[in-house]
């Protein structure tokens, strides 16, 4: 019937999608068996549109079990059927049929009483050029505010009052201030947004207290020279996936670029001839030109040859499970990290978050204990602020003991 082509179609356009990306023969076979099933259950119930619910309706059908939405965590019988669900919905809905990964949480839907400032302050985050990781982080909070609003029965932004933005901080008194400092800069930001907009009469953002963070506070942390080889040499090199890891941990730990930069590095950044990378900081927006060292070198050659996957995307280092393109916006390796520190012997030290960026740290560690300059220690690791690279001088532990202090110069009268 003409009724279903649409969702025929939608079907044939979900596995020529997955055949061009190059999934697995079982994938293949695997999804195009359950979307021809679930044509068939529409017919049968008469459904001529489908949608998240009607998904939701034949998951229970096949397997009898009751799910929310399309996310959370399942069981495998109940992922296997809603991965091809979720795939049809997004040919349907006109979108690129590309890598996502289904939210553990149920998507944030905001409050109807919300909604006309919760669009507009939207909008602005882009007029702000905020990198997308920044409006992630902040709505992550503002999420839990509105939502927090509605639990309180306040349906107008009007209605905010001083008492419940100190009930709502009240939520965070055992977190670290670092953190109340961050959730005190998002709503002051969204406070300051609905005053200025007209949305509210008061400007409440004057009532937030301050935190002061010094940026100073804190030392970073910075690996061990012996751990930094075997941390590499736990690497397996002889796997693509390997010769991917080793080629981005040794660009951290050689030029102490970013991850972020690295996501986004593409092929036209590396000039051969030059021997040189030259990008624009994704977080900074500077341009920066790096030299490709030759142990840097040689581990990008092994894998743009040997191991990268054939693919069309122009970024170097891409996903190893089909659809072979550009790693996730939010990828930082942190996984991948641990799970080679695991192999390589390497405990964390307690109460740590050790990411690559430590690893960051390490060579802006091991600069200044070879008289490097902050200037170029700031250039080379793309600071806008050479008082940002300033930290790095409370881990340079030999430097610091070159400068003793004399107790009788010190308490003399």
């Amino acid at each position: 019937m003409d009724e279903y082509k649409r969702i025929q179609d939608a079907i044939d356009s979900v596995i020529k999608s997955l055949s061009t990306n190059e999934y697995a023969v079982s994938t293949i076979k695997n999804q195009k068996c359950i979307l021809n099933s679930l044509l068939k259950f529409m017919k049968e119930k008469k459904y001529t549109i489908f949608n998240e619910q009607i998904g939701i309706e034949y998951i229970y059908y096949k397997t009898n079990q009751n799910v929310e939405g399309f996310w959370g965590s399942y069981n495998r019988k109940v992922n296997c059927i809603m991965k091809p669900l979720q795939n049809i919905l997004r040919v349907l809905d006109g979108d690129d049929l590309t890598f996502f990964i289904r939210s553990h949480i149920k998507p944030f839907e905001c409050p109807q009483c919300f909604s006309t400032e919760y669009s507009t302050f939207q909008i602005e985050y882009k007029e702000r050029n905020y990198a997308d990781a920044t409006i992630l982080c902040n709505n992550n909070i503002l999420h839990k505010f509105l939502a927090f609003l509605k639990e309180r029965y306040i349906l107008s932004s009007s209605s905010i009052t001083p008492e419940i933005i100190t009930e709502f901080l009240g939520r965070y008194v055992s977190n670290k201030p670092k953190y109340v400092s961050t959730v005190l800069y998002v709503l002051r930001n969204y406070l300051v947004f609905l005053h200025n907009s007209g949305f509210i009469k008061v400007d409440l953002a004057a009532v937030l207290p301050h935190v002061r963070i010094l940026r100073n506070a804190f030392i970073p942390h910075s690996w061990d020279t012996g751990d930094v080889k075997k941390l590499l040499a736990s690497i397996d090199r002889g796997c693509p996936k390997g010769k991917r890891d080793y080629a981005i941990f040794l660009m951290v730990t050689r030029l102490g670029l970013r991850v972020s930069d690295i996501r986004f590095l593409e092929l036209s950044n590396l000039n051969w001839l030059r021997r040189t990378i030259s990008l624009t900081v994704h977080k900074t927006r500077k341009p920066i030109e790096l030299p490709i060292l030759d142990d840097i070198g040689w581990a990008i050659i092994d894998y743009i040859k040997n191991g990268r996957p054939k693919t069309k995307c122009m970024r170097v280092f891409v996903r190893h499970r089909a659809p072979y393109d550009a790693v996730g916006d939010n990828e930082c390796f942190y996984r991948e990290l641990h799970r080679y520190m695991k192999v390589a012997g390497i405990t964390p030290p307690s109460g740590i978050h050790c990411g690559l960026h430590s690893l960051r740290s390490t060579l802006a560690r091991k600069m200044l204990e070879t008289g490097a300059p902050l200037s170029v220690i700031s250039e080379t690791l793309g600071h806008t602020n050479i008082n940002t690279t300033s930290i790095y001088l409370k881990i340079d532990l030999d430097g610091l003991k070159k400068c003793p202090l004399d107790p009788e110069e010190v308490f003399k009268i």
